[in-house]
């Protein structure tokens, strides 16, 4: 017997042969040789369409550029980044990275093109909903990391400093030590726990594992992952692609200030048969 195939999402007509197995639990089938009933009996429900979901980009970036003076740091990049991603920003130092970040945060203005966050330019409101991590350490030398986690639960209504001690606790970072005295790992532990202990809709990480030794930085990946809610969206940016490949979704890959690729991480082992890693290795060979 030939089975008819639906549109996904579709129900077949009322008296359709059955599919193969039997009729679906809790929906109704006439038995055979009956005949069909038109219109359905009264306590048979319908299935509920299928609605699917909208896309809500987080990030959206439109022919965006930035130019100093005459060199072009970042060139014409139009890409849109959906919520609940996390997504590699991936090149060599100096293809953008840095720029396309800051542009994000509202540290940089464009020169041309547009940067959108939730639909609206960088600014004061999307602060409020943007979690920025730099890649050099901003805290005093004289604070205690106690005195950092007062400073973000006064200025970020979505801090929560519970998270944080816990982060820091699991990470063996003392919570009275001077910033002075800590190791350069040590202080950007600190600032990667500040900015995902905060409730935020869209997390900039700009080498967030750079200054850490290898047997930290899988232990570090796990409390990004851990800690971030999968309504949110991470972009975090990195020129060591093997350390994070497994916790992407997607990946853009940037060169001389131009996107070279932006897709989905197993559309690269499914389509090229190779590894992030592998792939980078490749196309940016010096």
């Amino acid at each position: 017997m030939d089975y008819p195939t639906y549109p996904y999402g579709q129900q077949a007509p009322w008296g359709a042969p059955p599919m193969p197995g039997g009729p679906v639990p809790g929906t109704f089938q006439p038995a055979p040789g009956a005949p069909v009933p038109y219109p359905p009996p009264a306590n048979v429900r319908p299935l509920p369409p299928i609605v699917e979901q909208p896309f809500e980009p987080v990030l959206e970036c439109r022919a965006l550029s930035k130019r100093f003076g005459a060199t072009t740091a970042l060139g014409a990049v139009t890409l849109t980044v959906p919520r609940g991603r996390v997504v590699g920003l991936l090149g060599p130092n100096g293809s953008g990275k840095t720029t396309l970040i800051k542009l994000a945060a509202g540290l940089l203005q464009p020169t041309d093109g547009v940067v959108l966050v939730r639909g609206a330019a960088p600014g004061r409101s999307t602060k409020a909903i943007v979690s920025y991590l730099p890649e050099r350490p901003y805290f005093a030398a004289s604070m205690k990391v106690s005195e950092t986690l007062r400073f973000f639960e006064d200025f970020y209504a979505d801090f929560d400093r519970r998270l944080a001690e816990d982060m820091l606790a699991r990470l063996s970072v003392p919570v009275n030590a001077q910033m002075a005295s800590l190791s350069k790992g040590t202080k950007e532990k600190v600032q990667l726990v500040l900015v995902m202990a905060r409730h935020a809709a869209l997390y900039l990480l700009d080498e967030p594992i750079g200054g850490v030794d290898p047997a930290t930085r899988d232990y570090i990946l796990d409390t990004i992952i851990a800690n971030y809610h999968r309504d949110s969206t991470i972009l975090l940016s990195t020129h060591l692609v093997a350390d994070v490949e497994r916790v992407l979704d997607e990946f853009i890959f940037l060169q001389y200030g131009t996107m070279v690729m932006h897709a989905p991480t197993e559309q690269m082992r499914a389509q090229f048969g190779m590894s992030l890693d592998d792939y980078f290795r490749g196309a940016f060979r010096c």
